[in-house]
């Protein structure tokens, strides 16, 4: 290996190894994708019933979805990270806090549910005694290579 390619590699190592180090892991969950991620090519929905409800989704290079369940134990939580796309959240059991990066928080129930942008840094906490389930869908571009992205801990928020 000459020392250019020695070089690159090593470059490479330290930066999955530096942002290994600064992530914030999971810890007390359980993730089942329900399905395999599917493709779907591009597309552009208009639906609209006069007064009632209006709604426009436009895919243009068409959307990866996956859905999965996530089994949060009482005390567990995702880790700081966010998402290539929107992810529609679905508590299903129990109660669950979600934190954005500036600290702030929302408490979701059972049969309650969210839109997450996904494009910035938020953890997901059950702090409750008992377990919760969230029914989670992702919506990624088709060439994303996860629907998760670690990212490390905000340092505006000190949620511990």
């Amino acid at each position: 290996m000459n020392t250019r390619t020695r070089v690159i590699v090593a470059v490479i190592g330290f930066t999955l190894v530096s942002a290994l180090a600064w992530a914030t892991l999971s810890s007390g969950t359980m993730s089942t994708l329900v399905g395999p991620p599917t493709v779907y090519e591009a597309f552009d929905v208009k639906r609209q019933t006069p007064g009632l409800w209006k709604i426009r989704i436009e895919a243009k290079d068409g959307v990866k979805v996956a859905t999965q369940t996530i089994v949060f134990q009482p005390g567990g939580e995702s880790g700081w990270h966010s998402h290539p796309g929107p992810v529609l959240i679905s508590v299903k059991e129990g109660t669950m806090t979600f934190y954005e990066s500036d600290c702030s928080s929302r408490i979701v129930s059972a049969g309650e549910g969210f839109l997450d942008v996904g494009d910035h840094p938020h953890l997901a906490r059950n702090e409750s005694s008992q377990q919760a389930t969230n029914v989670v869908t992702y919506l990624v571009p088709p060439d994303a290579p996860s629907l998760r992205i670690d990212e490390p801990q905000p340092v505006t928020c000190n949620v511990q």
